[in-house]
């Protein structure tokens, strides 16, 4: 079982960023993690179906989520988390391939791996074993106890795929299906993709290498771009630039 869960962003400023998703897609918070603080951070955590979108934003000087922001200029996606029942043995198939693993995550029912940024180009990469999670609507720790009571399948119901921009398509497409232990593929558009249980990833020519689209399904995706647009966004292509990435919402299938 290997699902994209999770999407993180890092925004300067979190509460401002936290009402911008409440007032464009219409969805409340459903967690906030006490237990960032000791990283440097404050988080808020939105249910977009059965899926996530994180926001975390440092509270002090030299966090890692900080120095993304330097490093990046503000453009990218933090990180991409995977929902799994066996991230032990990801650790090890990673670390045959020299691939660092940042941080090792334990909490009572939760377990969970962190990859080094460097190694795993593009975004943080990480998977999580939270214990209940063989039901789609199981248990899933990151989200807190009450996350089903924030889902609203009538605003938004799903992150069906992010895109990654990469000067080396082939070269980091076949880098990640190492790591994620996927085959890779090519969808309709002959676009070299990985797909999971629950969403995928398109890899895309750009520079820098970055995640830098998230596929949101929505119910009204016009009015998805006007509360975007009302909140001072520019809509173009049918998107909008958010915490460093483009939003991209679509009707739900």
């Amino acid at each position: 079982m290997l699902r994209l869960r999770q999407i993180c962003l890092v925004a300067p400023e979190l509460e401002a960023a936290v009402e911008r998703v409440r007032r464009i897609f219409g969805v409340e918070v459903c967690h906030r993690d006490e237990a960032v603080a000791k990283y440097g951070l404050a988080n808020a955590l939105f249910v977009f179906g059965h899926q996530f979108l994180e926001i975390v934003s440092p509270t002090r000087e030299g966090t890692a989520a900080g120095r993304f922001l330097e490093r990046s200029d503000g453009r990218g996606g933090y990180m991409a988390i995977f929902d799994t029942h066996d991230p032990e043995r990801r650790q090890s198939l990673v670390e045959s391939l020299n691939v660092r693993i940042a941080h090792v995550m334990d909490a009572p029912g939760f377990h969970g791996i962190q990859l080094h940024p460097r190694d795993a180009r593009a975004t943080m990469l990480e998977f999580d074993r939270s214990d209940g999670n063989e039901r789609l609507d199981g248990a899933y720790w990151p989200a807190g106890p009450h996350w089903r009571s924030h889902q609203r399948l009538d605003r938004v119901s799903g992150i069906p795929w992010i895109d990654v921009e990469t000067p080396d398509l082939n070269g980091l497409a076949v880098h990640w299906a190492r790591i994620i232990d996927v085959p890779i593929g090519v969808d309709d558009d002959d676009l070299t993709v990985l797909r999971f249980d629950l969403g995928g990833v398109r890899f895309l020519p750009g520079t820098p290498e970055r995640l830098a689209a998230v596929h949101v399904e929505v119910n009204d995706p016009a009015a998805v771009l006007a509360a975007a647009h009302a909140e001072g966004f520019a809509v173009e292509e049918g998107g909008f630039l958010f915490c460093g990435v483009r939003m991209l919402p679509r009707a739900s299938l």
